[in-house]
């Protein structure tokens, strides 16, 4: 495959004439992926559209990588971004599969909100947050359709500017350690809030927060039975920044309690936000399935992601970070492995996570993860202790 994009000269993809990302290679990649698990789900041809398509890189992959693509819509408001994308489709030999269109990207939606004139699938990746894309996405995409989107604004979704994400996703983020799976539960619950307005739930099939973005694909599902069931995947996270308590909340019109059941401290909140399965295991396997057929650049990367992925699938929401627990009561950090032997043995379940190296998701309290944390490292100390008596011994009798 063949791509001509942009000449940079150390500019930002943002500065170029046309918009091009090379950093986004595994997004595009696992975008890929995830269109052709959807289609032999589906079983049927697809539309696939792209709103924001740059110089196209994305869509026409589409049509050249992607089995039963029955047609890929580009669009973009850059004049030089559409001919692009044209000389791209034309020079993959795609072009009788790829049409083009220069406007803006939610009048394109628009035109496209009508029945028989919706896609199967609609990616949004744009620079910064898709929430201006959000109304007119869901309205352009079928029953049963797949919605993708990414956001690369972490700033706000991670709560260091609150008052952009309350403005942009309707919900309070918060600076802790799970900061990038609340960021992505926040995206999932704008979209589920923006699709009940039309009557549509969604449900999550993947998602992942990788480098300075995150992503999430969602089936849209018409119905106000369907809406509702989306609404009430919304609610609340209690997090207690004292002693590492947190919980979940369901419910848009819930009070929220006040006061840590653990150590009495005052409980902040974050949300609403998206409090349901973010991984269906199903959707991941086949992913792992048609990996081997694509031959990406990226497959070491991508394996470990869906590996990584279908381990927390069935895992609580909202990981721990031992370290941040070490530092906190001054601990050395023991193995995250050795932590989730100790928390499975202790009769919890526990899984490592994609979002941290060092994360742990686990139905365990905060204080129980505690005490294990601190056996565990009393354990070390002790076999540290016997191995020096041991070579003090040998030194003795040699």
């Amino acid at each position: 495959m063949k791509i001509w994009i942009p000449k940079s000269e150390k500019a930002l993809p943002s500065h170029l004439p046309v918009f091009y990302n090379p950093v986004m290679e595994l997004n595009r990649d696992m975008a890929v992926l995830a269109l052709q698990v959807f289609q032999r789900l589906s079983g049927r041809e697809v539309d696939a559209s792209e709103p924001l398509a740059g110089c196209g890189v994305r869509g026409v992959r589409f049509a050249v990588e992607v089995e039963g693509i029955k047609h890929v819509f580009l669009n973009d408001i850059n004049t030089k971004a559409v001919a692009l994308a044209r000389k791209n489709a034309k020079e993959n030999g795609v072009e009788k599969l790829v049409s083009t269109e220069n406007l803006d990207a939610n009048l394109f939606l628009c035109h496209h909100a009508a029945p028989r004139k919706r896609f199967d699938y609609v990616d949004v990746d744009p620079f910064g947050s898709p929430v201006p894309y959000l109304d007119s996405t869901v309205r352009a995409v079928r029953d049963g359709g797949m919605i993708a989107l990414t956001a690369t604004d972490m700033a706000p979704l991670c709560g260091v500017h609150p008052r952009a994400c309350v403005r942009k996703y309707g919900g309070k983020p918060l600076r802790t350690e799970y900061c990038h799976e609340l960021a992505l539960r926040l995206l999932a619950g704008s979209l589920a809030a923006t699709a009940a307005r039309h009557d549509i739930g969604v449900r999550i099939v993947f998602c992942h927060s990788t480098d300075h973005y995150i992503r999430v694909y969602a089936i849209a599902e018409y119905g106000a039975q369907k809406a509702d069931s989306g609404l009430r995947r919304i609610g609340y996270v209690l997090h207690c920044f004292n002693c590492f308590h947190r919980e979940a909340l369901k419910g848009l019109f819930t009070s929220p309690k006040q006061e840590c059941p653990e150590c009495h401290s005052r409980l902040s909140v974050a949300g609403p936000l998206w409090l349901e399965e973010i991984f269906d295991k199903g959707f991941i396997t086949n992913m792992q399935r048609e990996l081997p057929k694509e031959k990406m650049k990226q497959e070491k990367k991508i394996s470990k992601l869906l590996f990584l992925t279908e381990n927390e699938a069935e895992a609580p929401a909202l990981y721990y970070v031992i370290d941040k627990i070490c530092d906190k009561y001054g601990l050395p950090a023991p193995s995250t492995v050795n932590i989730i032997e100790q928390l499975e043995k202790a009769s919890y379940t526990a899984a490592s996570t994609h979002f941290h190296r060092r994360g742990i998701k686990t139905n365990a309290t905060a204080k129980a993860i505690k005490e294990i944390i601190m056996k565990e490292v009393e354990l070390i100390k002790t076999r540290a202790t016997e191995h020096t008596n041991a070579d003090e011994s040998r030194r003795e009798r040699n």
